[in-house]
Formats: structure tokens, C-alpha cells, sequence
């Protein structure tokens, strides 16, 4: 995967437009979204922990929203069960081609990948024993974001689960206030001038809505799933396990 070093932002802009995954941002992905959301570098390889415990043979496992394909590498790398196939899907073509890129250079993964460009709206999900969505529902709409859910649950096997990523606020003010700080922080301690945070929040205002805790779980119920665990959380980052 790329090594570059993500300045997007690091120029005056005169126009701040809505933040979108382009040829751009394909580029600079990996450097991005290490240097702007902790716990990321702990995320990716535990999926593939996860995957060994829910995946099952003759199953399908779903990336949704994989850009460069990070999460369906662990994925790959640690699942051997019979008859399985990883479905890896994201809307941006420049990410697609990458991702396929990588999925080819890949020599210690056996299990076969399609990788699709597409909206994760338009997939027709089944016999699914694992779904992974990192950082992906947060850019789909609210009012969307159940339906999606929903469709996910029904064509889900039982006992299988889903991996849910997402920035999450907080109902608290002034615990929300806190954890905004120390994500800053994060982000100027990762190199990041005030122009580049402040250029990059503005491009991301109107695209990223993220959700309180307790919004993902009762939602993640309501589409069907029977029991949801916050498995991993770092500052206003977090990732749940719902299980069918």
C-alpha cells in the first residue's frame, strides 16, 4: 500500500468542498486515516482474530466500504474455512482500483476476493457469517442508516456477526467536549498544523454525522441483531460487535 504522506489539506484553500475519496485521498489513504483515528493500528489485525471466531465454510464475508482493502487483508489472512468468499465493496473507484491492486500483491491470503465498486446500498447480502463496516456508516444519511442495517441482519446466517466502526459522540457535553480535545490532540501530535485539522473538519462537516453509543446499539437491535458488544473504544472512536 502507499506510503505517501497525506498534505491535502496542508495549503490554504479558498473553497472548502465536501470531503470525497478520490484519486487524492486513494493516495494518501493509509497515512490519513493512521495519523486521524486512534486505535486504528489495533482495529485492522483483530478483525482477523474476530473472523476466526465467526466465520464459518461455505459462507460469504463482506468488506463494506474496504478502500484499499486493509480489513479484508486481515481478513484473508487468518480464515481458511472451506468454501468461503470475501464480497469487498466501496463507491470510489479510485480506492477500487487500489484495493484490487493489493488484493493481487497479495501472496499469503487463499481465499477469494471480488471486489466491487458500488454503493453498499445496491448489495444483495446472504449467507453471510461475517460483515465488516469500518468508519462507513457514518457517511450514509441517518435516515438510511437502518434500512441498511436491516438488510444486512436478514441476510445474515444465525450465529454470524457484524463488525461496526464509527466516530461516535457523546450525549454528554462535557465528556464530549473532552474526547473532541484529545482527538486534536492526537492529530498534532501525528503532525498535523491547526490549518490542515481546521481545512479538514470544514470539508467533513456536512458528509461525517457520527451517532451516540446508544444510538448504534438500539438501532443495530431494531435491524435484527440479538446482542451488540462495544469491543474496542479509543477516545471518540469505537468498534461493536452485533451478532444475529
Amino acid at each position: 500500500m502507499s506510503k505517501a504522506k497525506d498534505n491535502i489539506y496542508a495549503s490554504p484553500q479558498d473553497m472548502i468542498v465536501d470531503f470525497v475519496f478520490d484519486e487524492s485521498v486513494a493516495h494518501v489513504f493509509p497515512d490519513m486515516i493512521r495519523r486521524s483515528v486512534p486505535g486504528y493500528d489495533n482495529l485492522i489485525p483483530l478483525l482477523g482474530v474476530i473472523a476466526e471466531k465467526f466465520v464459518t465454510a461455505d459462507s460469504n464475508i463482506y468488506d463494506l466500504g474496504c478502500s484499499l482493502g486493509a480489513s479484508t487483508l486481515s481478513l484473508r489472512r487468518r480464515i481458511n474455512p472451506d468454501g468461503c468468499h470475501i464480497i469487498a465493496v466501496d463507491n470510489a473507484e479510485a480506492m477500487v482500483e487500489q484495493c484490487r491492486e493489493n488484493i493481487a500483491n497479495d501472496v499469503h491470503g487463499k481465499i477469494p476476493v471480488d471486489v466491487i465498486c458500488d454503493d453498499i446500498r445496491n448489495i444483495q447480502f446472504k449467507q453471510a457469517s461475517l460483515a465488516i463496516m469500518n468508519f462507513t456508516l457514518q457517511f450514509i444519511a441517518p435516515d438510511e442508516r437502518l434500512t441498511l442495517l436491516s438488510k444486512i441482519a436478514a441476510g445474515m446466517n444465525d450465529g454470524g456477526a457484524l463488525v461496526l466502526s464509527e466516530k461516535v459522540i457523546s450525549e454528554d457535553s462535557s465528556e464530549q467536549a473532552l474526547l473532541e480535545e484529545l482527538q486534536l490532540n492526537f492529530k498534532r501530535a501525528n503532525g498535523y498544523s491547526e490549518l490542515e485539522i481546521s481545512q479538514k473538519r470544514a470539508a467533513l462537516d456536512n458528509v461525517l454525522i457520527p451517532d451516540t453509543i446508544e444510538t448504534h446499539k438500539q438501532r443495530l437491535i431494531k435491524a435484527g441483531f440479538s446482542q451488540v458488544i462495544v469491543w474496542q473504544q479509543c477516545l471518540n472512536f469505537i468498534s461493536l460487535i452485533a451478532i444475529k
